[in-house]
């Protein structure tokens, strides 16, 4: 069972999730657009305990799933679950879970954190997106590899750099009020 603090946390981060998917850059060549909502699940990865973290990314998902309009691009409903992109949003709960668990295992630094967010934050995502990707659009795993995965590496490393940095500040805040 969540403590209040906990729910209240999962809610929050689930609506940053949401509001990073406020950055939405289509591009031509892909349904997968760049988004800020990868960086918000680094956060909640890196900052939230392992259930914690779980759950704030699965009600980020039924919020989506039941139509309102959470995912990149203001877009809602099962639809985008089961379309192209639905494969990266289902990682999520599962990125976060293992970021906050790998989090909980080691003496934390930033170049740790670093290897954590690249592992959950961009591996397991690609591993969970580009196969549904691959099947939804009717496209082999390695053009999936490259319409869903190569072009966005180098911004998906800054994000990594960048919420890395944060989580690192953010950590002893959060802690204090425990």
């Amino acid at each position: 069972m969540l403590s209040l603090r906990e729910m209240i946390l999962a809610a929050f981060f689930a609506a940053l999730t949401f509001i990073m998917g406020f950055i939405s850059i289509p591009l031509p060549f892909s349904p997968v657009p760049i988004t800020g909502q990868t960086f918000a699940l680094m956060l909640t990865g890196s900052l939230l305990n392992p259930i914690t973290a779980f759950f704030s990314m699965v009600v980020y998902l039924l919020l989506g799933a039941i139509g309102i309009p959470v995912f990149a691009g203001l877009h809602g409903g099962i639809g985008v679950l089961l379309g192209p992109t639905g494969g990266y949003l289902f990682a999520m709960p599962i990125a976060a879970l293992i970021m906050s668990l790998l989090i909980r295992k080691i003496k934390l630094n930033y170049l740790k954190l670093i290897l954590i967010n690249i592992f959950g934050g961009i591996l397991v995502v690609y591993a969970i997106g580009i196969p549904q990707l691959a099947y939804v659009a009717g496209i082999g795993l390695k053009k999936a590899l490259l319409v869903g995965a190569v072009p966005y590496l180098i911004g998906d490393f800054i994000k990594v750099l960048i919420a890395s940095y944060l989580a690192l500040k953010l950590r002893p805040i959060l802690n204090r009020y425990k």
